[in-house]
């Protein structure tokens, strides 16, 4: 039987999909390191709106970030434009932590809003909101970046979910770059929640991915044979004033500059707190497979970033309806079928992290859709019941209103 791509369990059937690092008799030739914590922390991006125009909001009332860092500190942050706002939890020791406190976060940041007449969206892209009508946050930082990017960052109506992973030690966090990058067009068909752009449906089930590959600096991680390696390559960006500091390097995965995390940042903002858990569960558990076969002088195969660019284009085209390419193989194979897979491959994962029903969540978004698909349901029922286009684009934003408050199941 032909190979897959990914194993449907591991050893002794792992070692034809993996590549070796030796054999068990050269254990001690790998450096020996400590197993990683694997905390986890995630951030997400919302759009704020007028709940009585749905439109998003043009410029932020005065007085209404001091109240939001009033109650939530550091956990709250601006975005380039005013109608953006940031939240991260905090470091957390497991799932369940994690899903408290974003849900704590998005209900405070709904209470606040509410004494505004304002509401919020956790949506990659606001269905008919023109990102050139709406004000800038008027900081130094954001400032340069307009004068830098021009038009580029002016069309940035975009929110993602970014996803941090403990893992301290650098040489590690450098060898799973390359290897977790093969996940990342997975988890991204999960998360779609942006398939509508200024009032038109395009087609595509993210489309924050295109407008945000416009940026530099972006799109899939470079592949790095040592930390210093890695340290070097920043090193000449900076030297040569091009950027700060690493956290301009806004890949779909990257070492963070702030934190000993790995940082997954591919996906959309999930509009279901459940969506947006389970994603996080499960690139924490391939963080930790990783790990586990790393300390079986084992790894993951690094692919070409341009076989990955292919799946990466098919998960936001067409989000878990469509097929991803099995590299084994070298045929498309549809994505319930790699979800399966995936499932099988990290279920000793979650099991140890006590977040197996989480995981699982994934065949329910691929039974019931991911938010992108909810969002275009509702704008074709409110369509059939007689709603004229603007009508229908409205229904879309109260439904994605009342998802987001909405807590975990």
């Amino acid at each position: 039987q032909q190979p897959r791509d990914i194993p449907s369990r591991l050893p002794p059937k792992v070692l034809d999909w993996i590549g070796r690092e030796g054999t068990p008799n050269r254990n001690r030739a790998i450096r020996m390191i400590s197993e990683p914590t694997f905390t986890i922390g995630i951030e997400e991006e919302y759009i704020m709106v007028d709940r009585n125009t749905r439109s998003a909001l043009r410029e932020a009332p005065r007085g209404l970030m001091d109240q939001l860092v009033e109650r939530l500190g550091q956990q709250v942050s601006t975005e380039f434009l005013q109608c953006q706002v940031e939240v991260g939890t905090r470091v957390c020791r497991s799932i369940e932590e994690a899903r408290d406190d974003l849900y704590r976060l998005r209900q405070v940041l709904a209470n606040v809003l509410d004494e505004y007449g304002l509401g919020f969206i956790a949506a990659s892209t606001h269905p008919f909101a023109t990102a050139g009508e709406l004000e800038q946050t008027h900081k130094p930082r954001y400032q340069a970046l307009a004068e830098d990017l021009q038009q580029v960052i002016r069309r940035l109506l975009i929110s993602g979910m970014h996803v941090h992973v403990g893992v301290e030690d650098d040489e590690l966090r450098m060898d799973m770059l390359g290897q977790a990058a093969y996940i990342l067009p997975h988890l991204l068909a999960l998360s779609t929640s942006s398939p509508f752009w200024q009032g038109r449906d395009t087609g595509l089930k993210s489309y924050r991915i295109s407008v945000w590959d416009e940026m530099p600096r972006t799109g899939l991680p470079g592949q790095f044979a040592s930390y210093a390696e890695y340290r070097r390559h920043v090193d000449i960006l900076v030297q040569a004033g091009v950027i700060e500091d690493a956290t301009k390097i806004w890949w779909d995965l990257r070492p963070s500059e702030r934190f000993p995390t790995l940082e997954m940042r591919i996906t959309d903002v999930c509009t279901s707190i459940d969506d947006a858990i389970c994603i996080a569960a499960m690139f924490r558990c391939w963080l930790r497979l990783l790990y586990r076969l790393r300390m079986n002088n084992q790894r993951w195969r690094r692919y070409e970033p341009m076989l990955i660019e292919e799946n990466r284009w098919r998960a936001h085209r067409y989000g878990i309806d469509g097929e991803l390419i099995d590299f084994g193989r070298g045929a498309l194979i549809p994505y319930s079928e790699l979800l399966d897979e995936i499932l099988d491959l990290i279920r000793e994962d979650a099991e140890s992290f006590n977040c197996v029903s989480e995981v699982e969540h994934a065949r329910q978004i691929l039974a019931g859709g991911s938010s992108s698909h909810r969002q275009l349901g509702v704008y074709q029922s409110a369509s059939e019941r007689g709603a004229d286009h603007q009508e229908a684009l409205d229904a879309v934003v109260d439904h994605l209103q009342a998802e987001t408050k909405r807590g975990p199941s």
